[in-house]
């Protein structure tokens, strides 16, 4: 038991950091919340860097301690500290300030017993701890658009939820365990695996944000906050999609899942942009652009067991992805929601400019930017596993891409300037860390690739 408390020591630090936040909320002190939640994720943070190479598991194989769950720690609490930055220039001296705070640090709990998830219990118990946190948060403006997209987010979340509990009980009856290494016994009995199988995306895929499991996304990006929509489309989304690769690295080959996982790739990537293509409020287009943004995770995804550069291609993407999205939600909290709100900015603000058309190139897959970097590792892992027809859709994509962050760029330098008041240091703060992640990131891999060419 000490060993494996040891272990989560990480995620025992953001627990107390969410109850720290909320005690301080409790006797009114919102800064302290504020600081109390930022220290616990900077230690778990720094907790974590000593695990890095550990490949075990703990309470019998229930929680895994790997690449993906270390990852996914060394990724989302970084962005979760972001987020928490953006939250307190939004957020000050509102009602219940602190409750945000703790919040998000719960919700990121729940991400991370996603990505680290070995045992189906794991899954729900995530699943629920991250989708009752965002749903208050979602709903916390106390406004009608606000109240109307929690209540949809919360719908559609209970429904996804109970049917992937339900189908849970198929992988149960046929594996005899709740374990997901299990699973890789239950080869005669493939209706069961493929009834757990359809339950388990779409419980996983609505928090992902895949299509057709998307619809409320838009909206709960719209109702709520600026920055817990930036944190939606980073940190459940990443939990939710590193639990998914724990599944399938397990799952039957007989299953037919890369198939399925390869037709949602598809399908998120097209419909995520065509969709973006028409939306004039910047929120929305975002929140689109991040249904796209998952399906190329489900790239590395397919390509499990099948390439060696599937589970790097799968952590380096989300490194990359959590930098440059965060980053262009900073901007738009300090520009504004509107196509209008960006008219002449890179006149106006060369630097918020240069910074915005850095996030959406990194997001379309320019060189040298670290999207162009993950990208390039998602292709090459699918091309690996065959899966060469899904890469070429994939680069179509990104054209289609180019052309909706164009949309957002091609009016900061063509139109009229428009006045902006000044950002809150902690909006700049978050810019420039985004910023600096999302060039080093890059940066750095290629020069690591040239180097071992060599």
């Amino acid at each position: 038991m000490g060993r494996d408390l040891a272990l989560l020591i990480p995620e025992i630090a953001v627990l107390l950091a969410a109850v720290s936040a909320l005690i301080a909320e409790i006797l009114r002190r919102p800064r302290a919340s504020l600081a109390l939640a930022m220290l616990g994720l900077f230690v778990a943070t720094g907790l974590t860097i000593r695990l890095v190479g550990t490949d075990t598991t703990v309470f019998g194989g229930s929680f895994r301690i790997d690449a993906l769950s270390i990852w996914a720690k060394l990724i989302l609490l970084p962005a979760t500290m972001l987020s928490l930055l953006l939250a307190s220039a939004e957020v000050r001296g509102t009602v219940r300030e602190g409750t945000v705070y703790s919040l998000l640090c719960l919700a990121t709990v729940g991400a991370l017993i996603l990505a680290g998830a070995g045992d189906m219990m794991f899954l729900v118990l995530g699943l629920l701890l991250t989708s009752l946190a965002t749903f208050a948060l979602v709903a916390y403006p106390d406004d009608d658009p606000a109240t109307e997209a929690a209540m949809k987010y919360f719908v559609f979340g209970s429904v996804a939820g109970a049917v992937m509990i339900f189908g849970l009980t198929y992988w149960f009856g046929a594996a005899g365990s709740t374990m997901i290494a299990d699973l890789e016994g239950t080869e005669a009995i493939p209706l069961a695996v493929i009834f757990g199988l359809v339950a388990v995306i779409v419980g996983l895929g609505y928090k992902a944000s895949l299509v057709p499991f998307h619809f409320w996304v838009p909206d709960a990006y719209e109702g709520g906050p600026l920055s817990v929509a930036a944190f939606l489309s980073v940190v459940p989304k990443v939990g939710a999609l590193f639990a998914l690769t724990q599944v399938f690295r397990d799952l039957p080959s007989e299953s037919g899942g890369p198939a399925v996982i390869a037709g949602l790739a598809v399908l998120s990537m097209t419909y995520g942009y065509l969709a973006a293509l028409v939306q004039d409020n910047v929120v929305r287009l975002l929140a689109y652009s991040s249904i796209a943004q998952s399906g190329y995770f489900l790239l590395g995804i397919v390509a499990l067991g099948e390439s060696s550069f599937a589970l790097p291609s799968i952590i380096f993407f989300a490194a990359a992805y959590a930098a440059m999205n965060l980053g262009a939600f900073a901007v738009i909290a300090a520009v504004g929601r509107t196509l209008n709100d960006f008219n002449g900015l890179g006149r106006a603000q060369p630097l918020v400019g240069v910074a915005m058309v850095l996030f959406l190139l990194s997001l379309v897959g320019i060189p040298p930017l670290a999207g162009f970097v993950g990208k390039f590792l998602l292709f090459a892992a699918a091309i690996h596993a065959q899966f060469t027809w899904l890469a070429v859709v994939a680069i179509l994509n990104s054209v289609l891409a180019l052309a909706v962050y164009m949309r957002i760029i091609v009016p900061m330098y063509r139109q009229e300037e428009v006045p902006h008041d000044a950002a809150s240091i902690w909006i700049d703060i978050v810019t420039l860390t985004a910023l600096l992640a999302t060039v080093t990131i890059g940066l750095a891999a290629q020069f690591f690739f040239v180097k071992s060419m060599a």
